[in-house]
């Protein structure tokens, strides 16, 4: 009971100290003027939302001048079940032609493979009910023009979209101020030749091979700027642990080993010792752990860098391996966002709607086939489960 309330204590005193960094200001008179876009009903009435056809997209809103958008906040009405996959958000800031901000609606906000989850950090917040409430508190400047586009890739019509946008006018935001920037990244990731082998569980542990060759990608980034932090979501296939894998950042292209070489996911992500519940703090957390053996199924973490962003002057490689030396299949998902000066990177083709799906559960049916392969291999007989094949 005592350990339990010290930790309390801890995670009140450090919500405490993030409050009152916004409290600390709260007297000073703002120098600038207050605006909101919405959904609201101009009619009178209360229709204050906007229905989005299939294959189609809207400007949720074109802001002329110079200002800071300072919290979005959204929720969506939607017959398609993996409508915050198949539905993309994208953010254009001072007439540029390619987006600053791309990626399915649900991945961006907090909440991923479609689902409805509460989730609860400083700068993303999904609120009740069921996490619906989808909301962003990230700053996001512009110096001529800001533009948010709601694009539905769904095969269903978006019924109701409600929306705030709340943003402050400015006199002038100088060009040379960095912008927001998030990019949305899937891969099905390859495992080494020799097999899938965490915990020397089938072996030796594999070495890792002294380059990024293989890691997964979270951003890859051409300017100057910060990295503020990545929503990571994982589908394992597997029983094992998935959480071996190191990040690695390198940054302005220097050359492995990177100054910034992690130890493993979890740590990456602020836990230890394979952790499975949820937990959330405002910088980092397990909004969503799966329930199923060991570690297979769903699982998402988060890390937001609010402390102490990493900086770059020219590039950033941010990448991390799935499992030890990228031993492991995983169905790997990641926004990452940062501040960059403008002109940025031009994103890669994001990937169609029909390659954003779901993988398929692993069932226990499934998991009996593997049993039975296995004892087919070890002779069938009396064989419990836990036998190891005798070398001949």
């Amino acid at each position: 009971m005592r350990f339990l309330s010290l930790f309390f204590l801890l995670i009140l005193f450090t919500v405490q100290c993030v409050w009152s960094q916004n409290l600390d200001d709260l007297y000073r008179l703002k120098e600038y003027n207050s605006r909101r876009v919405s959904s609201w009903d101009t009619t009178g009435g209360n229709w204050d939302r906007i229905q989005i056809p299939s294959d189609t997209t809207v400007t949720l809103a074109f802001i002329k001048g110079a200002g800071i958008i300072k919290h979005i906040w959204v929720t969506i009405a939607h017959t398609d079940k993996m409508s915050k996959r198949n539905v993309l958000i994208r953010m254009f800031w001072d007439g540029e032609q390619n987006p600053s901000v791309e990626s399915p609606v649900g991945d961006f906000f907090g909440q991923g493979w479609g689902e409805d989850y509460i989730m609860n950090s400083l700068p993303l917040v999904c609120a009740p009910a069921r996490g619906k409430a989808m909301n962003c508190y990230f700053p996001m400047p512009f110096s001529e023009s800001a533009k948010i586009t709601i694009e539905n890739q769904s095969e269903n019509k978006i019924a109701a979209f409600y929306f705030y946008i709340e943003y402050e006018e400015h006199e002038s935001i100088p060009l040379e101020t960095p912008r927001f920037h998030a990019w949305w990244n899937r891969e099905l990731t390859e495992p080494l030749p020799e097999g899938e082998n965490e915990w020397a569980t089938l072996g030796e542990t594999p070495i890792h091979p002294k380059t990024a060759e293989g890691n997964y990608v979270m951003a890859d980034i051409q300017g100057k700027g910060h990295f503020v932090g990545v929503n990571y979501y994982v589908d394992c296939p597997s029983p094992m642990w998935y959480g071996e894998g190191d990040d690695m950042f390198f940054i302005d292209g220097e050359e492995w080993p990177p100054e910034l070489h992690g130890t493993g996911t979890e740590d990456f992500f602020n836990t230890s010792w394979s952790p499975k519940e949820v937990f959330m703090h405002p910088y980092f957390g397990y909004p969503r752990v799966n329930d199923d053996i060991g570690w297979m199924g769903r699982t998402h973490v988060y890390r937001f860098l609010i402390e102490s962003p990493i900086a770059f002057d020219k590039s950033l490689l941010a990448t991390i391996e799935h499992g030890h030396a990228n031993n492991l299949t995983l169905d790997l998902v990641t926004v990452a966002y940062w501040y960059q000066i403008e002109p940025h990177k031009k994103f890669p083709e994001i990937l169609p709607v029909d390659k954003r799906q779901n993988m398929d559960p692993i069932r226990h049916v499934d998991i009996h086939r593997w049993r039975d392969a296995w004892r087919k291999m070890m002779g069938e007989g009396k064989l419990w489960g836990d036998e190891k094949k005798k070398d001949k």
